[in-house]
């Protein structure tokens, strides 16, 4: 058989070396065994934190996580069992800076980093969308009557109040599209009037060694004193695909439901989700949140609601699956090791590989330089 070459053959060792993608075995892990001995020095503050899928990130990049601000009391003690923060803020956002000053521990007037994933169903393009914008209602997140879609505004005034060296903000692929990008002007503008420098990627999980295809937009601020541009940062990066047949193990749990069974036997590997069988079937399609995983494809994005089944053995995924998919840790203590609950509490979460990358990106690009001379 002829050999395949690839553009990697016709470049000097090194640079070839340079170039290729990287393979990411850190999606398995555990708190216990893995986060850094030694500190980086940085302090970060995490709003919005839900089950701490950030918190993680960035304390397997050495930051030390001060504490968080959450609105959900069951998330929030998930939060803290997990996490042991130093100072706990179980309340809505803008509780949080209505408080007067004396009342937040000086720490947090000197963060490096302010963390904020403002929740995102307003903007998703799997929800309503432009009909739910500007309307109060009951969301899942929170468990209380609210805006959603201002929130990323709420948070800018955190930023105001608390003035941290930079800011990391995550949202949905969403907010890029259609006229929710209005949205993204007014965060710039916002941003601006607040002292601060910023600058918008659309991020890959797949790229990032996260065994998803997870997009999710991240905004990166710098304070105007600190003379960083956060345009010139390099937020570029080449893991190789992890496929669902390399994380796959565990047992999935078995299909009840006839109708999903007949789907199921009805898949081919083409079928990535149930409406593609409708489709094919040439009947109504619907069943949107449900998933099939092939083992050579790269699992489609992990979300709080979808149910996901494995296309080989017609059952659900497992739980393992769905905790190395989100590159949660093997040890992380959920309510209950039911399958709605671990895909509740990981599809609300930033998966903490991504947090990793960009802080361990930034720390690279010297962003931080200012806290080794401290």
């Amino acid at each position: 058989m002829e050999e395949t070459m690839s553009i990697f053959d016709f470049l000097p060792p090194e640079e070839a070396e340079k170039h290729k993608p990287k393979k990411s075995t850190d999606w398995k892990w555990t708190m216990a065994e893995d986060y850094p001995k030694e500190k980086n020095g940085l302090n970060v503050f995490s709003c919005f934190a839900c089950g701490g899928g950030s918190t993680m990130g960035y304390k397997l990049a050495g930051c030390e996580v001060l504490g968080c601000c959450e609105i959900d009391p069951k998330m929030n003690e998930v939060y803290v069992k997990n996490h042991h923060p130093k100072y706990n803020f179980l309340m809505d956002i803008r509780e949080f800076n209505a408080l007067p000053n004396e009342e937040i521990p000086a720490e947090l007037f000197d963060l490096d980093i302010l963390d904020g994933s403002p929740p995102c169903t307003t903007f998703s393009m799997a929800g309503q969308r432009e009909e739910s914008w500007g309307k109060k209602k009951k969301f899942r997140e929170g468990q209380k009557e609210q805006t959603l879609d201002d929130l990323s505004f709420v948070f800018i005034d955190t930023v105001k109040k608390l003035k941290p060296k930079t800011v990391i903000m995550e949202n949905v692929e969403g907010l890029l599209l259609g006229e929710a990008f209005d949205y993204v002007q007014k965060i710039y503008t916002q941003m601006r009037a607040a002292g601060y420098r910023m600058h918008h990627w659309l991020l890959k999980g797949e790229n990032m060694g996260v065994p998803q295809t997870r997009h999710r937009v991240f905004f990166i601020a710098i304070r105007n004193d600190l003379n960083t541009d956060p345009r010139e940062l390099d937020m570029t990066f080449n893991y190789k695909a992890i496929t669902y047949g390399e994380i796959k193990s565990g047992v999935g749990k078995a299909v009840k439901s006839a109708q999903c069974n007949r789907l199921l036997n009805l898949a081919t590997r083409e079928d990535k989700r149930f409406i593609d069988i409708f489709a094919r079937l040439g009947e109504k399609e619907r069943c949107f949140g449900q998933k099939i995983a092939w083992e050579e494809n790269v699992l489609q994005t992990i979300t709080a609601t979808m149910t996901y089944y494995r296309g080989t053995e017609k059952t659900k995924i497992s739980l393992e699956d769905i905790i190395h998919a989100q590159t949660f840790p093997e040890d992380y203590c959920f309510p209950e090791m039911k399958w709605d609950i671990v895909t509740y509490f990981c599809g609300m979460s930033v998966p903490p590989i991504m947090i990793k990358r960009i802080v361990t990106r930034l720390i690279e690009q010297g962003v931080y330089d200012y806290a080794k001379s401290v």
